[in-house]
């Protein structure tokens, strides 16, 4: 009995904080504006969106595929320092997200800009300015800077896990050293990637500052358009509700594919 006592504040938080909204966001898909009846009108008028929604999967999809061929070598050199270094490289990691997301975003935008840091060292040599600034690859990239240590992280936690024993043994019985990463390790970080690939997709696809600060607000996204829906001019909830229920669909299907990989140690 204590201990669900102590529990309810918790479901208490939960019922007002997510399933009430999530309850809200769909009647307010299926609610017709006009006259509060039933309809699936809200859902038919996202296919017009069609195509800013693949943009967000893709820039998604690309951003944890380069997270995923970043994080894994570097969660696997960071597992296998002495541990005194291990606390010390994991805090330098972790040393940006202390800053206010928004500023690392500016920061990204003085980097990338005509006149930024980039463009100052090549026209020192000689070069000419790129621009890089109000691009996609400037948005993937600012997406890939703000969630590579959720990809780090799962996999460190992992990797520390797996015994120096067990590939000192692949090495012994003659195996080189790609198919010790192909055979030994890749399986046994399974439940890290999948982990990782869900924390770094979920908050990529729905994504709506980075996005419109680095791409100068010429490159929407999904997340982009639910805002301007419920806080635009032309102010929508029942089309915003109708899209958001999309995406939550989006990533609980992914989460759920994932899920099926990553054993007892993926995201629930």
């Amino acid at each position: 009995m204590k201990s669900k006592a102590i529990a309810v504040p918790y479901y208490v938080w939960m019922v007002i904080f997510t399933i009430v909204p999530l309850f809200l966001v769909g009647i307010f898909a299926f609610t017709d504006r006009e006259t509060g009846a039933f309809t699936v009108s809200n859902l038919m008028e996202i296919s017009k969106y069609l195509p800013t929604l693949l943009r967000s999967v893709t820039y998604a999809v690309v951003t944890t595929v380069v997270c995923l061929l970043l994080g894994f070598p570097a969660a696997y050199i960071i597992s296998r320092l002495p541990e005194e270094k291990q606390s010390t490289v994991l805090m330098l990691l972790m040393l940006p997200m202390w800053i206010n997301f928004i500023l690392r975003t500016y920061a990204w935008m003085n980097i990338l800009d005509a006149n930024g840091f980039i463009n100052q060292i090549l026209m020192f040599f000689g070069l000419k300015p790129l621009k890089m600034l109000n691009t996609s690859a400037a948005v993937i990239l600012g997406m890939i800077y703000n969630n590579l240590p959720f990809m780090i992280l799962p996999l460190y936690s992992i990797m520390t896990k797996i015994d120096k024993s067990v590939i000192e043994a692949a090495q012994d019985l003659g195996c080189s050293d790609s198919n010790v990463v192909r055979k030994v390790i890749i399986p046994l970080a399974i439940p890290g990637i999948s982990t990782g690939i869900t924390m770094v997709f979920v908050p990529s696809v729905s994504t709506f500052i980075i996005s419109r600060m680095l791409s100068g607000s010429t490159i929407g996204l999904i997340g982009d358009l639910i805002e301007q829906e419920f806080l635009g001019l032309n102010y929508d909830p029942y089309v915003g509700s109708a899209l958001s229920l999309v995406l939550m669909v989006i990533v609980l299907v992914i989460i759920g594919i994932f899920n099926q990989f990553g054993g007892e140690d993926a995201v629930v």
